[in-house]
């Protein structure tokens, strides 16, 4: 199904429903960047505030985690990157893509879709992607300057509309519900759900989030095929921990703790 051309984003009322808060309270608009995370990554290093929001119609050079290429049609998606300066060590920092996670899944289901997280960074719906997450931090190695967060959400996009090598992975939005969404109030609650879940994890750390982390997690109880690096670890994952890493057990009792790598679940993900 293809849907027909998204109108722009209307960014004054998204602007009026963020107006005095202070994530999304500064939010720079553009019709076309190389990177929303790029442009957000310049504006932290000229000292932008906390809270800062860039958000782009289409992206030249949309980029996903381990280097991947992000599909950015205009007019369709999401493309919004934030300025973050949190209080927190630079090992803390990838944790923000799972606190991004959450907050992402609570903007889709008001939308009326049953989201689930795939850690690290991913948001299914139906068990195909429809976000991901990218958190990009500056700083000195002993303490975090910055950090950029960026999320992509595929919206109103038609699955055939995706390269074809992708029409079985991924997925949108409207392609679930079988009709667009308005894109403003989808951004409006991401923003809302992000605050309130970043003020938490500020506060009282990831802890505070990861029951409610499991409980949309679609990897809990699945075999899956782990890769970081040279390292390769098969096992049945038993959820994630309070600073946010993968905990699984591997055939031979053993437990392990994941803290980065690429996840492939044997059998592909849940759906519904």
């Amino acid at each position: 199904m293809t849907f027909a051309a998204s109108e722009p984003l209307d960014i004054d009322a998204l602007r009026r429903s963020r107006r005095g808060e202070r994530i999304g309270g500064d939010i720079r608009y553009f019709e076309e960047l190389a990177s929303t995370s790029t442009t957000a990554s310049e504006l932290a290093a000229a000292g932008a505030a906390e809270g800062v929001v860039v958000i782009a119609e289409s992206q030249s050079r949309g980029r996903g985690r381990l280097g991947r290429s992000w599909l950015s049609p205009p007019y369709r998606n999401l493309y919004v990157s934030l300025v973050l300066r949190p209080p927190i060590a630079p090992t803390q920092a990838p944790i923000l893509a799972l606190v991004a996670g959450l907050a992402t899944a609570d903007a889709l289901a008001a939308t009326g879709v049953e989201p689930r997280i795939k850690w690290p960074n991913d948001v299914l719906v139906d068990g195909r992607k429809v976000a991901g997450i990218l958190a990009e931090m500056a700083g000195d190695g002993a303490s975090v300057s910055a950090v950029v967060l960026g999320i992509g959400i595929n919206v109103n996009l038609g699955l055939d509309e995706l390269p074809e090598d992708l029409r079985d992975k991924a997925g949108s939005v409207a392609a679930a519900l079988g009709e667009p969404v308005a894109r403003h109030e989808l951004a409006a609650r991401l923003l809302a759900a992000f605050q309130q879940r970043y003020d938490r994890f500020v506060a009282s750390g990831f802890s505070a989030l990861r029951d409610e982390w499991n409980r949309l997690s679609c990897l809990n109880g699945e075999r899956v095929d782990i890769v970081d690096g040279g390292r390769h670890v098969v096992g049945t994952v038993s959820g994630v921990a309070a600073d946010g890493a993968l905990e699984l057990v591997c055939d031979d009792g053993r437990r392990e703790r994941i803290v980065a790598g690429e996840v492939t679940v044997a059998g592909g993900y849940e759906r519904g």
